[in-house]
């Protein structure tokens, strides 16, 4: 081969050589600006959800606090015990709150997680008599939630509002008759005689079905005491009022259940004085809210339904 053949050759390498270097380098630079715009886009994401609110409780004057109650009461949702009573203390404790309004729109929830806030909400009034707490019924303040609201100073509610379900449910299910028809047989192992309490499996126990209906009789008759507690004599003597029965916010406001029609910012402006609404909610967890929306609620809220006392 002649030395400009050698010659030639080299050339191509090094230009091949140079040509694959320059196109790393490009890919390199490339990788570094995406991983930039992933690191900034994560950053962002992170700075809005878990960045703290410096504006609002903080350069407020005097103000209306608002906690709202949105949904299920339950330990496992926004509307747990811990998060409500958590933005309550907060909500009292900040110098510049003038009132507290709870928005409330809840079918209920369970009994312990209830009275958790209620009593909460009776002590926080206590250490705290100057500040008012207003509870403001958005679309339905049913049961557990209504069991909230009566611990408050005074009850709003809309005209068309559901307020009430002063009850307490325990659901179960019950498959025997279809299982003989199936030839299917329910093989049930228990330490324990009473274990098995209203399995859906087997027939009903009478003495069981007993001890279970005295259980919840004593749940209602704790929730009618706290109502009692909280309306006073506002109430108004009737039959249907511990019953379980719903009414409509006019209705409620005959019975003494509510103390006037109004909304949170009529609250704000003409009870509490303080136009400006600060709200002092607890955010709902980014990752869960993820994982709710994907279905995982639903597996959880099955696995709650099944012989759990409901204030719905």
């Amino acid at each position: 081969m002649s030395e400009q053949e050698h010659l030639w050759e080299r050339r191509v390498i090094t230009k091949l050589a140079q040509a694959s270097l320059n196109e790393q380098k490009r890919a390199r630079r490339w990788s570094i600006f995406f991983k930039f715009l992933v690191f900034a886009y994560i950053t962002f994401v992170l700075f809005m959800f878990l960045e703290p609110d410096m504006s609002k409780a903080q350069m407020a004057e005097k103000h209306s606090a608002l906690v709202e109650l949105q949904g299920i009461i339950a330990d496992d949702e926004t509307a747990s015990a811990d998060n409500i009573i958590s933005a309550l203390r907060s909500a009292f404790e900040d110098a510049k709150t003038k009132g507290i309004i709870l928005r409330i729109n809840s079918p209920g929830g369970t009994p312990v997680q209830a009275g958790y806030i209620y009593d909460e909400i009776v002590r926080l009034r206590g250490q705290y008599p100057e500040t008012p707490l207003y509870a403001v019924v958005s679309d339905m303040a049913a049961s557990g939630g209504y069991y909230v609201a009566s611990a408050a100073d005074e009850i709003y509610a809309s005209k068309s509002s559901i307020v009430g379900s002063i009850g307490v449910r325990m659901d179960s299910f019950g498959v025997v008759e279809a299982m003989k028809k199936l030839g299917i047989e329910s093989r049930l192992l228990t330490a324990g005689e009473n274990k098995a309490l209203m399995d859906p499996f087997s027939p009903v126990d009478e003495d069981a079905r007993k001890h279970l209906q005295s259980m919840i009789d004593e749940i209602h008759q704790q929730f009618i005491d706290a109502v009692k507690e909280g309306r006073g004599e506002r109430l108004q003597e009737s039959d249907d009022l511990f019953t379980g029965l719903i009414w409509t916010g006019v209705e409620a406001l005959e019975y003494g259940l509510i103390d006037k029609i109004g909304s949170a910012s009529f609250v704000a402006r003409e009870v509490i004085g303080a136009e400006e609404i600060v709200e002092y909610s607890v955010e709902e967890d980014v990752l869960e809210r993820l994982v709710d929306r994907l279905g995982a609620s639903t597996a959880k809220t099955l696995s709650k339904a099944y012989l759990t006392p409901q204030l719905h």
